[in-house]
């Protein structure tokens, strides 16, 4: 008997994880009788191929593509719909074969390859045969709407998980503690992260925590251990950072008010942990032609998307303020004490607040950071990383010392990617902490300053003593000034 699928219900689904070439195809066993090498067909072993016949055989494409020879015969099997066993013994010994030659096999069935869309896009462009071989594409899911249906299912996953790898069971509060961190891993409030191998070893080391304080179950108190141990055990540049802002090596500034400075919030990947930090951006703006010098992008610090975000501004600015004088202005906008590079438009919008300062000449609270793109029109537009950016200037306003000032700026779009620490959520309803969520730069502007922002009237004017009458009114000097001069 070669395959016996008499006690199977329903077609086969074949997995594994050797895929060498015998595995995959079969092979000939031999025997030395006397010198020579002597087969018969009880010596035939069936492959992967053969007991999948007529069903499905899945594959990882990664392991597949690392033995070319494998994926040629694979490709030529589905091609010829035949699968043969060829002979396996060096066709170079010098011993002789007592051997056999069994007829191809009709293969029917169907194979799934599962990859990266990187394999998948190299493959398609590089492989002529694969497009014909392989139509039906799907695409995985990184996370999952966050319905009860799904929270019951990661429960089940949960369950099943400490069942097969025997581990103590979790109780219904580390349950919720784990389908929050999955919502966290999502970046969503509404959805769950589909990765389920963060989530098992989140909850292998929360077992392992209370095997060691002796409970007989996991709680909340575990889970919530896990998370904080496995972020102190990779934060050995957070802590530098926040060492050399307590030391004022790095100059941040938490409380006054300060004219064209502000608080940005940026995030800094070491490897697989991101944290977030403050850093000071400053403004000066003065007469002359050359509009919005990016400082970073002068030394070849700023990525492109930063560099287009500081591009942006100009246009905020010449269609709000510069319609009826030319826009004379130069301002200098500077990362102070960032010397890595920068990219990504988040920091777009603090910097425009910053030009608004100095312009106005009112001074910024340096009590809020801020994060948030911004578009021409001055509408603010999402960003990522919220909840490091939050966090890491919670823990330097902490450091210093909350006194119910603090707080942060961001988009309003991405009140639903919250999904902060217990601390910062308690610190936050007891009003020593806040989160501002905002649409416009003139809502931004009003909560730095706590001056009104001032709107344009039916004769094209601001209310005097506003922002933007003060800003108005600093470029109309300039104007002026740039014209006198000449």
């Amino acid at each position: 008997m070669f395959i016996d699928n008499s006690q199977s219900e329903g077609c086969p689904v074949i997995m594994d994880t050797n895929y060498s070439y015998h595995n995959l195809f079969g092979k000939l066993e031999y025997e030395n009788y006397y010198g020579a090498l002597k087969t018969d067909y009880t010596m035939l072993k069936p492959g992967l191929l053969h007991k999948a016949n007529g069903g499905y055989i899945m594959l990882q494409a990664k392991d597949l593509l690392t033995n070319g020879a494998c994926y040629e015969a694979l490709k030529k099997a589905l091609r010829v719909k035949e699968i043969n066993i060829e002979n396996s013994v060096d066709q170079r010994s010098s011993m002789v074969m007592v051997s056999l030659k069994p007829e191809p096999i009709p293969l029917d069935l169907k194979v799934i390859l599962i990859g990266t869309s990187n394999i998948y896009h190299t493959l398609l462009a590089m492989d002529t045969d694969f497009k014909k071989l392989f139509k039906v594409k799907v695409e995985f899911e990184d996370d999952a709407p966050r319905t009860s249906e799904n929270e019951y299912k990661l429960a089940q996953f949960i369950h099943g998980f400490c069942e097969q790898e025997e581990l103590l069971p979790l109780d219904k509060t580390a349950v919720a503690k784990v389908i929050e961190y999955a919502s966290r891993l999502a970046d969503d409030q509404n959805k769950l992260s589909t990765k389920f191998n963060d989530l098992a070893e989140i909850i292998t080391e929360a077992c392992t925590w209370a095997k060691i304080a002796k409970s007989k179950i996991v709680t909340s108190e575990f889970v919530n251990k896990t998370l904080i141990e496995r972020t102190d055990r990779v934060k050995k540049y957070d802590e530098r950072y926040t060492e050399m802002i307590k030391n004022n090596t790095l100059l941040i500034n938490t409380s006054g008010f300060t004219v064209g400075q502000i608080n940005g919030l940026t995030v800094m990947t070491i490897g697989d942990y991101s944290f977030g930090k403050p850093s000071k951006i400053t403004a000066n703006t003065y007469t002359g032609k050359s509009g919005i010098i990016n400082v970073e992008r002068e030394v070849e610090l700023s990525g492109s998307t930063h560099s287009k975000g500081v591009f942006i501004l100009s246009g905020y600015l010449g269609e709000m303020f510069a319609q009826d004088i030319p826009l004379s202005l130069t301002a200098s906008i500077c990362f102070e004490q960032l010397y890595n590079g920068v990219d990504g438009d988040s920091a777009s919008s603090t910097e425009l607040y910053a030009i608004l300062s100095s312009l106005s000449e009112i001074p910024i609270n340096q009590s809020i950071a801020v994060t948030g793109s911004v578009n021409q029109k001055g509408e603010i537009q999402p960003i990522g990383g919220v909840n490091a950016k939050i966090e890491g200037f919670y823990q330097i306003c902490k450091m210093r010392g909350l006194d119910g000032s603090h707080g942060v700026m961001i988009p309003i779009q991405n009140v639903d990617n919250l999904n902060l620490s217990d601390e910062v959520i308690e610190a936050v309803k007891n009003n020593k902490f806040h989160i501002y969520a905002i649409t416009t730069i003139e809502e931004g502007i009003e909560v730095l300053t706590g001056v009104p922002a001032g709107k344009k009237d039916k004769f094209g004017k601001f209310p005097a003593g506003t922002v933007n009458y003060l800003v108005y009114e600093k470029l109309r000097k300039y104007a002026e000034n740039s014209k006198n001069y000449r």
